[in-house]
């Protein structure tokens, strides 16, 4: 037994893909299940699929062991199985609840926004902010509920050649409310990034994943072992004199969400190159969301060896 979670644990994915799972009959039948019977039917059909996924697909449920075995050290190959379990399940109400939050409209979602406050006092300084989210709880809540700014949001986005999953505007068959800045463009999209902030707009991005060239990214300790976390929102942050604002959301009921500022971090201007120079801004960042996962460890949702 131990040889065998051994190899299974070895059998890493190198890189993360935004590219989802399934095919699109598979995403159809739900979005035909959400039209029907809403949250519920969708939730119940869940369950299912979940368990096909982890009992019937090891190459899928191994995404999820490098996570698993560092916020759970301890824990039996049986602990194992239902810990990945709840994570796929609380990763499925997620994506629900984003169709839902599309096809059936945020009448159907509760939120609640600790820190809207210090997000409008932002504003009013007329000084931009980089807006940092992780892949916890569902950001594309998080996206839809700042529209209380009253300025233009900008995100950077990724997305998979060939991807079915949409988005939560794409359900609704509208234009989307966000400026969308492709991390595949010249520069990585900096110049655009660094040109809203300077209008003082909003970018946000995420903390916890690496685009491109790893030499973007610094090793800091993450769950007792060091990871790769990448440091190009800071260098933004530091050439455009912006704060960063630390922002998660995380589910808390059946149809409810708060969203969080979880810290705001203040990064000397004209730090310069060096990813030396922004290790402790970096590791503030790591550190709240290090926090987030103690309280919230299966709405955590990056299905990649971090640590590698």
């Amino acid at each position: 037994m131990q040889q065998t979670d051994k190899q299974e644990t070895d059998n890493r994915q190198p890189r993360w893909s935004s590219r989802s799972l399934g095919t699109r009959f598979g995403h159809n039948i739900f979005h035909a299940l959400i039209h029907l019977g809403g949250r519920r039917l969708g939730y119940f059909a869940l369950h299912w699929v979940v368990l096909y996924y982890v009992l019937c697909r090891p190459s899928i449920r191994r995404r999820s062991y490098d996570y698993l075995r560092h916020r759970f050290p301890n824990q039996s190959r049986l602990s194992r199985y239902v810990n990945c379990y709840r994570m796929f399940l609380e990763m499925g109400h997620v994506l629900v609840d984003r169709a839902i939050l599309g096809i059936m409209g945020p009448e159907n979602m509760e939120f609640t926004i600790h820190g809207r406050q210090e997000l409008l006092d932002l504003v009013a300084n007329g000084r931009g902010f980089i807006m940092l989210m992780s892949h916890v709880g569902c950001w594309q809540v998080a996206v839809s509920a700042l529209n209380f700014l009253k300025i233009p949001v900008n995100l950077l986005l990724e997305q998979a050649e060939g991807n079915i999953d949409r988005h939560y505007f794409e359900y609704a068959g509208v234009t989307c409310p966000i400026r969308i800045i492709d991390p595949g463009s010249y520069l990585g999209g900096t110049l655009q990034m660094l040109d809203v902030l300077k209008k003082g707009e909003v970018v946000c991005m995420m903390g916890d994943r690496v685009f491109g060239s790893e030499k973007s990214c610094l090793q800091v300790d993450f769950l007792g072992e060091n990871a790769s976390f990448p440091y190009s929102a800071f260098k933004i942050a530091s050439a455009a004199g912006a704060p960063i604002v630390v922002f998660f959301s995380y589910k808390t009921g059946y149809d409810s969400y708060a969203l969080k500022v979880s810290k705001i971090i203040q990064v000397p201007e004209d730090l310069g190159r060096s990813g030396e120079s922004f290790r402790p801004y970096v590791t503030q960042f790591v550190n709240e969301l290090e926090l987030y996962i103690r309280g919230y460890p299966y709405q955590f949702f990056n299905f990649y060896n971090m640590w590698q």
